[in-house]
């Protein structure tokens, strides 16, 4: 479980987002930081089990404001990202602790230039397949929704009258569910984050097997 602590330290970091409070509090930082390495390689040993993840990251407290407006020297949130193994298996699954704010998100944030143009070829061929898995029961309890950054119009070489614009002008396709702060602390929070992150599959699987073939459907890797 994620101790009560960890989200009252952050509400007390946030009110005091400065390296004068927090050098006095870092005993209290490094137990909660430790608690919640505990429970992020939990979940990632139990996403490992159903999944083919090839990196753990847990986020670093400390901003990097050299090019923020915001120069608060530290985050409000713990945070820890788990990617699948490429090149068969894409997509990454992320998790955000923070009071008020915490949320499991998963998907993909910043495709390069050819797996983004691909993507939007399979929808402009055909979205049949893909508008089945974003309508399915289970998605839609947990996600609602593909979010994500879009284009305001169709990007260079596709018609912006068609029926799938609205899927190829996404720069980003990304999925998040939100948590209270009573169901971050539950018992079983880490089970509803796992079922959380096994939602995502269908989506998943579904992108990695575009990105793994050609527009006639031949695989890349064999």
């Amino acid at each position: 479980m994620i101790p009560k602590s960890a989200i009252e330290f952050l509400n007390k970091l946030k009110e005091n987002n400065n390296r004068e409070w927090f050098a006095e509090h870092k005993k209290e930082f490094d137990l909660e930081q430790k608690s919640m390495k505990t429970f992020f390689n939990s979940v990632g040993e139990q996403l490992g089990k159903v999944d083919s993840i090839e990196r753990i990251q847990i986020f670093r407290i400390y901003r990097d404001v050299r090019f923020s407006k915001d120069k608060s020297p530290y985050k409000n949130h713990f945070s820890v990202g788990f990617t699948r193994t490429k090149p068969l298996f894409r997509g990454g699954y992320y998790l955000h602790i923070e009071p008020g704010g915490s949320f499991v998100g998963g998907g993909f944030w910043e495709p390069n230039a050819a797996d983004l143009h691909r993507i939007r070829k399979e929808f402009e061929m055909d979205d049949e397949e893909v508008r089945a898995i974003i309508a399915e029961d289970n998605f839609q309890k947990y996600f609602g929704e593909l979010k994500g950054e879009e284009l305001k119009t169709a990007p260079k070489g596709f018609d912006k009258t068609h029926p799938a614009i609205d899927l190829i002008r996404k720069k980003q396709y990304l999925l998040t569910r939100n948590f209270s702060d009573e169901e971050v602390l539950a018992p079983d929070f880490q089970k509803e984050v796992i079922a959380t992150f096994q939602s995502m599959r269908p989506f998943f699987d579904y992108i990695s097997d575009v990105l793994s073939t050609d527009l006639n459907g031949e695989s890349l890797y064999e």
